[in-house]
């Protein structure tokens, strides 16, 4: 059901006075960004904090949800869940980016479990998507193409019915390669099945399946090497490398068994260096395939700095937070720590930083909704500022977290709770 709160005139109007002239704005459209590597580039953002707090644009109510907002074309996008029995529904959100003010709305309904053991029935995980004029989304079992002007469904795709998935959330976020949407969405247990899914973006139609594993909760990437585009897959048994356009499998490295809990972070690319949580892999530059650097070890709990962050590759360090909620920095050629802090977060069960780059300076955004405006060098951690974005809502283990990273665009920062979707401007 789609609804419909007002014109979308004045929405390339609104974004163009809400930016200083002859400054460019770019969109964040997807998980992580527009390149998906945690890269922000936009010039003319602050240096330091207000000493009050920074300027909100705007505030407004959503529900619940662990989803990111994804900004594209003067619009926000977002997921959530109204669990209001007996009819839970789902939900797509799209708001003017300038002011907040709302678009349109579809809804529709989706089947959740009453409260259980499972801790994360409340809302959607994945990231929207915005590419061509559409909008992308996955709920707790529907896959949605929507119209990002207008909200009109375009096509849609029961995944637990159409893919056989075990009926459980979906925790990866999509991606599009060329013409295809890559999804990431098979059993947590029981029989496996062909958990990489390549759909064609226009029409929904199944392009290929492969990857017999388990899945896990990390968003894949495609990367270059080799003169080859990889789609590179973190299951709960192996990394695997894939051409995007066929599925057909390049290399893989086995790990040992992992829940999808721990298999969390995103890939990430330096050169011919991928870091996969806390396993380094060199990639070689003649054909598909890939060495382990370090550790040597395929012991999960050395092969995984966090359950909830993705690490910051960075010249010959990295940088991340660790599962127990300090905040590290390793030698990239050893893995070796250089030092630890425990500044940035509390150090407990479920704690997060999400890093995202911007020139020499980068973004730490915690568990506890504030944002961290730091240095991040081999000598130590520098903090600059930090001022609170949103109430941490979400309850696990008797304590309240924000687990979605915002989004950075047209200099603002927009961060969502399972209360409120903010706007603060990090304009100079």
């Amino acid at each position: 059901m789609l609804i419909c709160t007002r014109s979308f005139l004045a929405v390339g109007l609104a974004l163009a006075l809400l930016l200083p002239s002859g400054l460019h704005a770019d969109d964040w459209p997807q998980w992580r960004g527009p390149n998906r590597d945690g890269v922000w580039t936009e010039t003319g953002i602050l240096q330091s904090f207000p000493a009050d707090a920074l300027k909100f644009l705007w505030r407004t109510p959503v529900g619940l949800g662990l989803s990111s907002p994804v900004v594209a074309e003067g619009r926000v996008f977002v997921t959530d869940v109204d669990l209001t029995r007996p009819l839970t529904k789902e939900r797509v959100l799209c708001f003017e980016a300038a002011s907040g003010k709302p678009l349109w709305t579809y809804v529709y309904e989706a089947e959740y479990p009453e409260a259980g053991p499972n801790q994360f029935i409340q809302g959607p995980i994945p990231t929207p998507i915005c590419h061509g004029g559409k909008v992308y989304t996955i709920g707790r079992t529907q896959l949605l193409c929507l119209d990002a002007v207008g909200g009109k469904l375009l096509w849609k795709t029961a995944l637990d019915k159409e893919y056989d998935s075990q009926e459980s959330l979906t925790y990866a976020s999509p991606l599009i390669e060329g013409n295809l949407l890559i999804i990431y969405s098979g059993r947590f247990s029981g029989p496996a099945t062909k958990s990489v899914i390549a759909i064609d973006k226009d029409s929904g139609k199944t392009a290929w399946r492969a990857v017999e594993d388990y899945a896990a909760m990390s968003s894949p990437v495609v990367v270059s090497a080799a003169g080859k585009r990889q789609l590179i897959v973190w299951s709960q048994q192996a990394v695997t490398s894939l051409d995007p356009a066929t599925g057909e499998v390049y290399w893989r490295e086995a790990t040992r068994p992992v829940n999808q809990s721990s298999a969390v972070a995103t890939p990430v690319v330096q050169g011919n260096r991928l870091l996969i949580g806390g396993l380094l892999l060199e990639l070689d530059p003649a054909k598909p395939a890939a060495t382990v650097l370090w550790p040597e070890t395929k012991s999960p709990t050395r092969r995984n700095l966090s359950n909830t962050s993705t690490p910051l590759l960075r010249g010959d360090h990295v940088f991340s937070a660790r599962t127990s909620g300090y905040f590290v920095c390793l030698d990239a050629k050893t893995g070796n720590e250089v030092w630890e802090t425990e500044k940035v977060t509390d150090q407990v069960s479920g704690a997060s930083v999400h890093l995202t780059t911007n020139g020499d300076n980068a973004f730490l955004y915690t568990d506890r909704g504030e944002l961290i405006l730091a240095h991040l060098r081999s000598d130590g951690y520098r903090e600059i500022s930090r001022t609170p974005l949103v109430e941490p809502t979400f309850e696990y283990q008797g304590k309240k977290f924000v687990w979605a990273p915002p989004a950075y665009a047209n200099r603002c920062v927009f961060s969502r709770s399972d209360k409120e979707l903010v706007c603060a401007s990090l304009a100079e």
